[in-house]
């Protein structure tokens, strides 16, 4: 269970309301464990008069001198907090302007300190004003400091305790009481634009709302969780521990290396404070220890990448070794090889029937040798023909053959569509197979090769699909707006597919069969064009859609990056991304339709995508404007 390489101890904070010495504070706070403060700016109960005189041109500072610390500690150990009274969307126009100005002079003083992070609550559904001001500040002045908006998973006034027994409540519906906060903050990220400064502080209370609920709030830019004392309950040794799901929340925040925040008085006052955090590091030490996939993965999380064209370009060497690390490709491939063997020839022929096996697309040859690792396996005669386009492969191809392979293997230095073969091939096996199955033209690359194929000869792999699944993740959608590109469209990396490590997301609903292509066949068309329907079961945001793939190599032998039917431990292909130029708000119980349509005009491929239900976008990538694989 418990594993060393998790990474490095977990970064926690202090939040308390009243901090009367704040050099002496700060101290005691480190000598616990803390790695940083959040405190108020200003005293919580000093509430400024902008409006009326005399108290308006009342003398004296406003709040501490920033010369009580170095500026050193004011950039990296102090978050600062809003005043709580301050609301700048009341309804009471003097409160409303009051709030407005001290809003501002809060705002300010955090930039003038030089802070890393200031903290606002939201309290209620209406911010507009709020976010307008923040949106003024970020955009005026030169600052850098980040923002997070503090919101409960629960509102205060849903949760059990506030309840009182045998009073008649307005029966609401149990889901949006839950996702009542989730649509604050919702709000409050939209009227910000998306703003990549603006993230969320959560505030995990003693009630949670349901796994499903989590879930979306776990697809969001979460940065930091607030924990209060009160929601740890106390062992045999007396000593503070979680409950399982709270514990279970806390395993997936630390997958998104999120910050915790203590806030309240101790409520193990036997124990020292410091057993909080020793509680939380005894979690972090005790997660579940990464697979090789998520070692594999790891600085990858959310990172978009270009998907290969190896078919108009020539991969590095560097391209191929990552990909002949995987452990469970190969051997699911040799596998593949050796059942077809057993199944061509029979026993009483194994010493006469000689199998024409063709690589097609050998790369550096780990196929070639997969191949002839099934043929000893499974006791048969194989020759071998390595076809491979790329030239530099080749080189590497002929070495094999020098020095391991001998007569057994012939090496072809072609583009497997233009080839002339001399003779006609029992197997074909290739590794064609993209991210989202046909995406680097497997399909078109095996139809050109089809008529060196015997009538009842077998090709791994035999098939694959292609899976979407619609998903909600502001922090991809962000990264895609940031790849803007000179002398480009401003909006075509919208229409782009991106392969990418999908982390910080919530996937809105079971991905779906897409495309699916057959080898060998006999409709060579490979254009395809599909509708899916998903049903969403909560209020949410859609951002994109992420695609998958799965293969059959041979009969019961497959590979798959579809997340229920993941191949463990390939690392081989992350998933795909398409993304939205609009996100588009989806209510529980929607329906999201999209239209996929894959594009052939001879010369390249390339896909379009548009949604039409709940809301109709664009239709992404028409006449493959600003993304092509080149044929």
């Amino acid at each position: 269970m418990a594993s060393a390489s998790t990474g490095s101890r977990v970064s926690c904070g202090r939040d308390l309301n009243c901090v009367p010495e704040i050099a002496d504070t700060l101290a005691a706070v480190a000598k616990l464990g803390f790695d940083f403060l959040c405190m108020p700016l200003f005293h919580p109960r000093f509430r400024r008069e902008s409006e009326l005189d005399p108290a308006k041109s009342r003398a004296g500072a406003q709040t501490r001198s920033d010369l009580l610390l170095c500026g050193r500690d004011w950039n990296t150990l102090i978050v600062g907090k809003l005043s709580q009274w301050i609301d700048a969307d009341s309804e009471i126009e003097t409160e409303r302007r009051n709030s407005e100005a001290a809003l501002a002079q809060e705002l300010n003083f955090s930039a003038y300190l030089g802070l890393p992070v200031f903290m606002l609550p939201l309290k209620g559904p209406n911010n507009a004003n709020l976010a307008r001001m923040l949106l003024n500040h970020i955009h005026t002045g030169h600052h850098t400091s980040n923002f997070w908006i503090r919101v409960p998973l629960m509102a205060p006034e849903d949760t059990r305790e506030d309840l009182i027994e045998n009073e008649a409540t307005a029966c609401a519906d149990e889901t949006s009481v839950e996702e009542k906060t989730w649509g604050w903050w919702h709000s409050f990220r939209t009227l910000c634009d998306y703003n990549k400064r603006i993230c969320l502080a959560i505030e995990v209370g003693a009630d949670m709302p349901s796994d499903a609920v989590i879930d979306k709030w776990l697809g969001e830019p979460i940065k930091a969780a607030i924990l209060s004392t009160s929601i740890f309950l106390t062992n045999k040794k007396g000593f503070p521990v979680l409950s399982k799901p709270h514990q279970k929340i806390i395993f997936r925040l630390f997958k998104l290396e999120a910050q915790f925040i203590f806030t309240g008085a101790s409520r193990h006052t036997e124990k020292d404070f410091r057993s909080y955090l020793q509680y939380l590091e005894y979690l972090n030490q005790n997660r579940p220890a990464p697979n090789s996939y998520e070692l594999f993965a790891k600085g990858y999380e959310d990172y978009l990448q270009s998907p290969l064209q190896p078919l108009m370009d020539n991969l590095e060497s560097q391209t191929y070794e990552v990909f002949e690390k995987d452990p469970i490709k190969y051997s699911q491939y040799q596998q593949a090889v050796y059942k077809c063997l057993l199944d061509r020839v029979p026993e009483e022929q194994k010493d006469t029937n000689v199998q024409v096996l063709m690589v097609l697309g050998a790369g550096r040859g780990p196929l070639v040798n997969a191949s002839l690792r099934a043929a000893r396996q499974a006791d048969r005669k194989l020759r071998v023909y390595a076809v491979e386009k790329n030239p530099n492969a080749v080189i590497t191809l002929e070495n094999w053959r020098f020095e391991e392979w001998g007569d057994q293997v012939t090496v072809v230095s072609c583009d497997m569509r233009e080839w002339e073969a001399p003779e006609k091939a029992d197997i074909i096996v290739s590794e064609l197979l993209g991210s989202f199955g046909d995406n680097e033209l497997s399909p078109e690359c095996l139809d050109g090769a089809q008529h060196f194929l015997k009538d009842d000869g077998v090709s791994i792999p035999c098939s694959y699909t292609s899976f979407l699944a619609p998903l909600s993740s502001s922090k991809l959608y962000n990264e895609v707006r940031g790849c803007r590109e000179r002398d480009k469209d401003p909006e075509c990396h919208f229409e782009t597919p991106y392969v990418v490590r999908l982390h910080n997301f919530h996937q809105l609903a079971e991905p779906k069969p897409c495309f699916t292509f057959t080898h060998p066949t006999k409709d060579m068309n490979n254009n395809r064009y599909q509708c899916l329907r998903f049903s969403v079961d909560c209020n949410s945001v859609l951002h994109g859609f992420a695609g998958y793939f799965e293969t059959t190599l041979y009969k019961d032998v497959t590979l798959s990056i579809k997340p229920d039917t993941h191949s463990p431990g390939m690392f081989s292909w992350f998933p795909i991304l398409f993304p939205l130029k609009q996100p588009i708000s989806i209510s529980r119980d929607d329906d999201v339709t999209v239209r996929f349509w894959r594009c052939n005009n001879g010369k390249k491929v390339w896909y379009e995508w548009a949604v039409t239900e709940p809301s109709c976008s664009a239709i992404h990538n028409p006449a493959g404007r600003s993304y092509t694989i080149g044929l």
